[in-house]
């Protein structure tokens, strides 16, 4: 056993805790958006809450293990490191700016409304974008990211791929941004 391969061990262990935070946060979108009162709400926003401290540990973890296998291995220069440590900035700061910003505008959108029926403005905030769109392209980046490196591209393939991986992430938010069937259609009364 060398240090290297410690290293990767720990490496790829901090990649397994940020896509583990991440499926979860992932299943409290899907129940939070489901929610129709505060009561079915409110343990799905604390488990997010939660779920969320795991990404410094993953993001702090991927830079530290990293940064000493670039040192010890690889050069600052090389492309896919370069891209790489773009996508780790980019997921750092856009979890945190946008989705955090969003995630706390619902909670206290949750708090005001009170218990029983969720009103427009909490439900509306469980489908905003800052939410979804953040979280599933955070995701399709590091997906991009992974790709990198297996593969070793050249420069503008090392693009791409994190590029695409957003684009995707994004796509596939994009429907839960949109009000559920159910939500949208007017309620019609009987004669």
């Amino acid at each position: 056993m060398d240090t290297y391969h410690v290293v990767l061990y720990l490496h790829l262990l901090s990649l397994f805790v940020g896509i583990g935070a991440a499926a979860i946060l992932s299943a409290c979108l899907f129940q939070l958006r489901a929610a129709r009162t505060l009561e079915q709400a409110v343990p799905w926003g604390m488990m997010a809450g939660k779920a969320e401290k795991g990404f410094p540990i993953a993001i702090l973890g991927l830079f530290a293990t990293g940064a000493w296998m670039t040192s010890d291995v690889w050069t600052w220069s090389t492309s896919w490191i370069e891209v790489s440590i773009a996508g780790l900035v980019l997921v750092s700061l856009q979890g945190p700016l946008w989705g955090g910003r969003t995630a706390r505008k619902l909670e206290h959108a949750l708090k005001e409304n009170g218990p029983g029926e969720l009103g427009e403005a909490a439900r509306r905030l469980t489908r905003a974008p800052g939410l979804w769109v953040s979280e599933f392209s955070n995701i399709g980046v590091v997906m991009g990211v992974v790709w990198n490196m297996t593969q070793k591209p050249a420069t503008w393939s090392t693009i791409a791929a994190v590029v695409i991986g957003y684009a995707v992430g994004a796509l596939i938010a994009w429907p839960f941004t949109r009000p559920q069937a159910v939500e949208a259609a007017p309620a019609v009364e009987g004669a």
